[in-house]
């Protein structure tokens, strides 16, 4: 054999053995989920000044070993239901839960950019947030109810605020309940608040605290959940609740329609998680944990499948 031509079949042979000693390129995710499982962390967006459902933990310590980046929160840092849901949630699929806090709008838009994979962030099924997000299944439900002052003998009935100075969190469904244009699958909504001066805040706690400045002085009433006005005035915030709640609300993990990778496989194991976690009692104890009452129930049984979400 010509010296030259030795020499070609020995490097080609070199070629080959490397090739086969190289690690292998992982394979690309198939789907959101595959990219969820890959990764080791679900990156959850929420609220840190939304308690009792979710808030910053003064004396939360960072794990050393976290998989969570920089500018990602651990569970230690953060408390409340949500974030305990959320944390249950990450356990179910075998990930650690990491935690973004972009602005409820930004969140309830969708076109996330694959910034973070899921909001558990007491966020309510409506039709309008359909067009951008899908839904798993409801972990609870919650009344939403209106909040004055303590001083305030005006009013008696949620009714009274009609024409009054009301604050909300901007895009949330109390703010589209005064503008008279919500819709919940499921729910009758009477809109008893008619022509209120809506003004629009960050949060709820933003607004709750304008209203505790005064009566009327900035504020004549907010409507929030319940259990977050309540957690208000526990705090010893002088606030008290105007009448009977104004409507119910589904509270559901929502999840980007417009994900680079098809989130449908995500969101089917999501509310298969969920549904375990009413079914063993997970959901139902951080509920009285938080709330003192279960608040969970309802969601159980809600039918997720009537939505028709997918193809």
């Amino acid at each position: 054999m010509p010296r030259m031509t030795r020499f070609i079949h020995i490097a080609a042979a070199a070629a080959l053995l490397l090739a086969a000693c190289a690690p292998a390129t992982p394979a690309a995710p198939a789907d959101k989920l595959a990219e969820i499982m890959a990764r080791g962390t679900l990156i959850v967006s929420t609220d840190p000044a939304y308690p009792p459902q979710s808030e910053l933990n003064p004396g939360g310590q960072r794990p050393a070993d976290t998989k969570c980046t920089a500018d990602q929160k651990t569970a230690a840092e953060l408390t409340g239901f949500d974030i305990d849901t959320a944390v249950a949630i990450a356990r179910g699929l075998g990930v650690e839960a990491c935690f973004v806090t972009p602005a409820w709008d930004l969140i309830t838009a969708g076109n996330w950019a694959d910034r973070w994979d899921i909001s558990v962030g007491s966020m309510t099924v409506t039709p309008e947030r359909m067009q951008a997000l899908y839904f798993a299944q409801p972990y609870y439900t919650t009344p939403a109810a209106a909040f004055v002052h303590q001083d305030n003998t005006t009013f008696s009935t949620p009714a009274d605020l009609s024409g009054k100075n009301v604050g909300v969190c901007t895009a949330c469904t109390y703010e589209a309940f005064l503008n008279g244009t919500l819709q919940i699958p499921g729910e009758t909504i009477n809109f008893v608040v008619q022509g209120a001066t809506v003004k629009g805040y960050d949060t709820d706690s933003t607004a709750l605290e304008d209203l505790a400045l005064g009566d009327g002085v900035r504020l004549d009433a907010v409507i929030t959940a319940q259990p977050t006005g309540q957690g208000f005035i526990n705090d010893g915030k002088p606030l008290k609740q105007l009448g009977e709640p104004v409507y119910f609300e589904y509270l559901a993990p929502a999840i980007d329609k417009k994900s680079s990778l098809d989130p449908v496989s995500f969101v089917k194991k999501v509310t298969e998680i969920v549904l375990s976690l009413h079914t063993n009692g997970t959901l139902k104890g951080l509920s009285e944990k938080y709330y003192g009452a279960d608040l969970t129930s309802a969601a159980g049984s809600f039918d997720v499948d009537g939505l028709k979400q997918f193809p």
